[in-house]
């Protein structure tokens, strides 16, 4: 395992290897080569044990993402390899399987909330809609972000476009943060409301937007694509203090309840992307967390717990709305 590996090499005989079974039986999806049988050498060779683990040194530059991670990388794996190291313990391990409960958890989500909550307190259509759209939200996101930590051993094109869809299911989980809470504070108010949300549409856009440019995997526009994804994020506070002031002031019994929940969630997201920026624990603990405890690890485990707090205080929030619209909206 700690022996250099040619990996332009590795590369070329997997190709090789997939071609020789027929180029009709290969094709591509998301720069990830699939062959439609399962029928080249490459997939019915390669087993779980034989998915070779390697070092930082000893992988290519566009896998060499943390420094302070030293062992436990997957490289130039075929499609079916990239699957079956699904049950590989490698460094990637929790940050897949993480996003993929969490998937889990909100389809779960969604079907209790569509079939018992929002029956139960006699909810309308546009409580399904707005609820479930925020759920699918959460799911889009998960569901990138576990395919990019899958695949972006496969090559360095489908590292980069993988890479790719998963910011770009970090704007859609935003949007997904935004829907529920932004529908029911201002549920009396549909201008502020259809203002906000049109706004948060135009600011996820912009970071969209930001991720399609030729230049975008660049250390400055790394830089970039940080502070819109922060700028996204902190916006909230605007419709907040706005809500405050239009629902009366801190005296409020609604105010009291749901903005200590907004307080809690804003703390979850530093602390995410306090350990994206530190590098912490791994910085100052290099190779001794690589499989487990990582930063990234962190990062994506505080994420699906903020998304399942949110969710739930937007439960909440509505089960208030419907009690009280009458009074509230008169």
């Amino acid at each position: 395992m700690g022996m250099p590996v040619d990996y332009k090499s590795n590369l070329k005989s997997r190709n090789v290897s997939q071609s020789s079974s027929g180029a009709d039986t290969v094709y591509v999806f998301m720069d990830i080569e699939i062959d439609r049988g399962c029928q080249a050498a490459v997939c019915t060779s390669i087993g779980k044990e034989d998915i070779q683990l390697y070092k930082y040194n000893e992988v290519p530059e566009f896998l060499q993402g943390n420094p302070y991670v030293r062992d436990g990388y997957r490289a130039f794996l075929s499609s079916n390899a990239c699957i079956k190291s699904l049950f590989v313990w490698n460094n990637e391990t929790i940050n897949i399987w993480s996003h993929l409960i969490g998937f889990v958890i909100f389809c779960l989500c969604t079907l209790v909330d569509n079939i018992v909550m929002i029956p139960h307190y006699s909810g309308g259509f546009s409580d399904h809609l707005i609820v479930t759209a925020g759920l699918l939200c959460y799911q889009f996101c998960m569901l990138c972000s576990a395919g990019y930590h899958i695949f972006n051993c496969h090559s360095e094109r489908a590292s980069k476009r993988w890479l790719m869809t998963d910011l770009a299911g970090i704007s859609v989980g935003l949007i997904g943060c935004y829907l529920p809470a932004v529908h029911y504070a201002f549920y009396c108010l549909s201008i502020w409301r259809d203002i906000y949300l049109f706004t948060v549409a135009i600011l996820s856009a912009a970071v969209l937007f930001t991720q399609l440019h030729p230049r975008s995997f660049s250390p400055h526009w790394w830089t970039k694509r940080l502070i819109l994804y922060c700028c996204l994020a902190a916006y909230g506070i605007i419709p907040t203090i706005h809500w405050i002031y239009l629902s009366g002031g801190w005296e409020e019994e609604m105010v009291q309840m749901f903005i200590p929940k907004v307080v809690i969630m804003y703390f979850f997201g530093m602390s995410a992307l306090g350990f994206y920026l530190t590098k912490f624990p791994e910085r100052y603990f290099p190779g001794k967390v690589d499989y487990i405890g990582s930063s990234h690890q962190w990062w994506h485990v505080i994420v699906v717990a903020a998304f399942f707090y949110w969710h739930a205080a937007g439960s909440e929030i509505f089960i208030y709305r419907i009690q009280h619209a009458p009074h509230m909206c008169s």
